[in-house]
């Protein structure tokens, strides 16, 4: 096979994967004019149409998800293959792409990029962090960080640090007001801050104590799915949020924030570091495993 029929191939397969020439062009880096021309000589050449394209989506033609389904372990191949060349090298090489909440990333990854960067001179390290859920395969990430509930099957995961916690907050000016709440019932009384995920989907404030369990869901008059605005909305004296404790720390220490409930409070679920089980581990994946894991 020329070198040209394998770069065809490796650009329509981005494509079908990103249903999108914008995005397969900055996975493969490069431009997307370039895997649109690639595309287009590939079906040229095989005499058959493998996308419908309009001006808002690109789809697989019946003949194009029959030829994704083939590469897709082709390529998967291709990919250990080249892994497995890591075990000759010292140190490290490479890009990892890595998928995160936005939500925690800071608190999980920020600690670590440093040394990681610093200890290991030929990886690149990037970092996607955004709260909505993402097919880390289809997108083109090497390995993902969520919550243990968020896992999906066919996935490798390994338990990273740190453990995260939820707290419930609220400013001395909102508490000059109104009482603070001793109990999750207390909250019923209270204007408190709809959580959201990016999908506009609510979830409510979950309690634990001594084997009760209770959920809460907020009916105030703020939604809102990022925790910095969530604590914006606390310091401004209108409402109480529930949000990771890591990112309400410095305003509690401040005494701008005021902490209740908290032998309600119980940790959430571990973070796991997760990657496609068939896809083996890369030198690069294997260093950045090592620097979150739990010991």
């Amino acid at each position: 096979m020329r070198t040209t029929d394998l770069s065809e191939l490796a650009a329509f397969d981005a494509v079908a994967r990103h249903r999108s020439f914008r995005k397969a062009a900055e996975e493969r880096g490069v431009t997307a004019s370039a895997i649109s021309h690639a595309v287009s000589n590939l079906e040229a050449r095989v005499g058959i149409r493998l996308l419908n394209r309009t001006t808002r989506s690109v789809s697989l033609t019946d003949a194009g998800a029959m030829l994704l389904a083939q590469l897709s372990p082709a390529f998967g191949d291709i990919g250990l293959a080249l892994d497995a060349l890591n075990q000759y090298r010292d140190t490290p090489f490479g890009k990892v792409r890595i998928n995160a909440p936005n939500s925690i990333a800071p608190f999980v990854l920020g600690p670590v990029i440093g040394k990681l960067i610093e200890r290991n001179a030929n990886l690149q390290l990037e970092i996607v962090a955004t709260d909505r859920l993402v097919d880390i395969v289809e997108e083109g990430f090497d390995a993902g960080i969520r919550l243990g509930e968020s896992l999906r099957e066919g996935m490798t995961a390994v338990r990273i640090k740190p453990r995260m916690s939820l707290v419930v907050v609220g400013s001395p000016g909102y508490f000059a007001r109104h009482p603070v709440p001793r109990t999750p019932a207390d909250l019923k009384s209270h204007v408190c801050i709809q959580n959201m995920y990016p999908s506009t989907a609510r979830y409510p404030w979950f309690f634990s104590r001594e084997g009760e369990d209770v959920e809460f869901e907020p009916t105030g008059p703020l939604a809102l799915h990022d925790h910095e605005l969530m604590i914006e909305a606390a310091l401004a004296d209108v409402a109480l949020a529930y949000v990771w404790e890591d990112r309400a720390r410095p305003y509690v220490k401040a005494g701008r924030l005021i902490r209740c409930l908290d032998e309600w409070i119980v940790p959430e679920d571990w973070l796991y570091l997760y990657y496609p089980a068939r896809t083996g581990m890369s030198a690069g994946l294997r260093a950045v495993i090592e620097a979150l894991r739990v010991s």
